[in-house]
């Protein structure tokens, strides 16, 4: 007979209150956010077995099961199987951020001229910060990017090392916030570019290199400017060829 994973006496404390059956799963959740934000639960802890947290709400086991894919859709929790399985407190991911945005963008709530705007914007606070803290290793993983796109056999291939710069970039910022929200936006690039289809950026590779010199120089003005004025360019064409697609939707 398999024998229950021991738990800490920390963890057997965890005192859940009894929750009205109306809003069950939402309580259940609100109960393991507020634990986790007062630190009485942390990454890495395991919740108490599903029968015994059912007990302690007094809800049925089926609820409880709904409130735990709640929180493991938000991210919040891992659900692991086997004998040493159970409901583990995440150590957290911004695999939900980056699809929740994509999400609204597919919702419409956020338009291709947006999105982007946002891009050059956020780069070029990133291109400013990344300008003082960038390292040696920033330098290196950003030149064997663009020599990466440059030998690309295809489109496809080199937009992604076109987008996989600008997360690179955001790295050298050393800020988790820049990095999740630049992975955020360039994931939803990712759909609005294979919406728009292809098109011959060849500026983007000089550009590229000219934007290296002035970041290994520190030139924070003259990094900033560079990219600014190559998305810029990216963003008239991206505009056009959107507009194209959609007038030509609309005539059909």
């Amino acid at each position: 007979m398999i024998e229950p994973m021991p738990q800490s006496s920390a963890l057997a404390s965890l005192e859940f209150a009894a929750i009205a059956p109306a809003r069950a799963v939402d309580e259940i959740a609100a109960q393991v956010r507020e634990m986790i934000a007062t630190g009485r639960l942390k990454p890495g802890d395991r919740l108490p077995s599903e029968r015994d947290l059912s007990a302690r709400l007094h809800v049925s086991r089926n609820t409880l099961r709904e409130a735990l894919r709640a929180l493991e859709h938000a991210g919040i929790i891992e659900m692991r199987k086997g004998a040493t399985g159970g409901a583990f407190v995440r150590s957290g991911s911004s695999g939900v951020i980056v699809n929740g945005l994509r999400d609204l963008y597919h919702l419409g709530a956020i338009t291709p001229e947006q999105l982007t705007e946002a891009r050059v914007w956020m780069s070029e606070i990133v291109v400013r910060i990344a300008c003082e803290r960038a390292t040696e290793e920033d330098f290196a993983a950003l030149d064997a990017n663009i020599e990466a796109a440059a030998k690309a056999a295809d489109f496809d291939e080199r937009a992604r090392h076109n987008r996989e710069f600008h997360v690179i970039l955001a790295r050298a910022t050393r800020n988790p916030i820049m990095v999740i929200t630049m992975e955020s936006i360039m994931a939803v690039f990712a759909h609005f570019i294979a919406k728009i289809g292809p098109s011959d950026n060849s500026f983007i590779l000089p550009s590229r290199r000219r934007f290296m010199k002035h970041l290994r120089a520190r030139d924070a003005a003259a990094a900033a400017a560079e990219m600014k004025k190559a998305l810029a360019r990216l963003q008239t064409k991206y505009m056009d060829q959107w507009s194209a697609r959609s007038a030509a939707a609309a005539g059909r």
